[in-house]
């Protein structure tokens, strides 16, 4: 008996040693990937007409001006220089100062709960409805309703966000006028009412509903072939008792994976949805930022949302790990 305990700890322990070890290698490489990313990100604006000196100039500004502001901000150093600079600061928590001599910490502090309440909104309520669709579709197989489900999502991830955001306004606010076209905020700087989100979560919803939808779908079909669900099946369960206890479970590694994936296309949906609706957010201070040439602005933005996804698919990768568990 202690023998097979000893031999039951130690297998448990190599398997947490495995997963650690592969969650590290995990981390490393997205971290290098991260670095490369906002590399680029210098890079690219680098690339782009003008600089941040002369795009937050005053009208009427002379040379000797921009000059100075370029200096003042750094711009007359090598893009490497202040990519350096900028990149050792991060882990600190430092991300820098924009343009317009604000500290870039201070400048997301205001809109990041408000992008924060939208996109976990539309995250939460994307995956409940793919959950629901998905399974709903999967009960009968080749039926209306699985025909219907694959049809309309399938048009619904088709459906880029801007074109979600203009139909949503077309019918809810300028036909109906139900719903508010632009965000009205309150003296916080959040969303006087829930009224303002209703239609930028329905904008970010609708497409990454119809792309869960067909994985939860795919992923229930695939394990709709596995004996154990075939046997809970032959024995005359009910078939919702056949999916949510025997097919879910082990299609959720599908489904985490779906869902992760998305949550890095709803990010970048939040730019443009907010852009539209006037939404205080992230992506307003993104679109100023861009038109700035603003660079910390730009690239602190991009770390965050960046961290965000690596956290998610990190989660992910446990689910994975734990349903399917880890080879050693």
């Amino acid at each position: 008996m202690t023998d097979a305990l000893e031999e039951t700890i130690r297998s448990a322990v190599r398997r947490a040693g495995t997963l650690a070890a592969r969650l590290a290698a995990v981390l490393a490489k997205r971290v290098v990937m991260l670095v490369v990313l906002l590399a680029v990100v210098f890079a690219a604006i680098e690339l782009l007409p003008g600089d941040a000196a002369t795009a937050t100039s005053e009208r009427g500004e002379g040379a000797a001006g921009v000059a100075a502001r370029r200096h003042l901000l750094g711009l007359d150093q090598p893009v490497w220089e202040r990519f350096r600079d900028w990149i050792t600061a991060l882990p600190t928590g430092d991300l820098g100062t924009s343009a317009r001599g604000e500290h870039v910490s201070d400048l997301l502090a205001a809109p990041l709960p408000n992008t924060v309440l939208l996109g976990s909104t539309a995250f939460v309520l994307t995956v409940l409805a793919a959950l629901a669709l998905g399974t709903w579709a999967a009960a009968r197989p080749k039926g209306v309703v699985d025909r219907i489900v694959d049809l309309t999502s399938t048009a619904a991830f088709a459906l880029p966000e801007f074109v979600v955001a203009v139909g949503l306004l077309l019918v809810l606010s300028l036909w109906t006028g139900w719903l508010p076209a632009a965000t009205v905020t309150g003296a916080d700087g959040t969303p006087a009412g829930w009224r303002m989100l209703v239609m930028p979560v329905l904008a970010l919803t609708v497409p990454q509903t119809g792309w869960n939808t067909r994985i939860v779908r795919g992923a229930l079909a695939d394990q709709a072939a596995a004996p154990h669900v075939a046997a809970a099946r032959l024995d005359g369960l009910p078939t919702r008792q056949v999916l949510l206890r025997h097919a879910l479970p082990g299609a959720w590694p599908a489904i985490a994976t779906g869902v992760a994936t998305s949550t890095g296309m709803l990010l970048g949906g939040t730019v443009v949805v907010e852009t539209l609706f006037n939404y205080p957010g992230i992506g307003t201070v993104l679109s100023g930022a861009v038109a700035d040439r603003d660079t910390p602005v730009i690239a602190a933005v991009v770390a965050c949302s960046a961290a965000l996804i690596s956290v998610v698919l990190l989660l992910a990768d446990l689910i994975r790990a734990r349903t399917l568990g880890v080879r050693t």
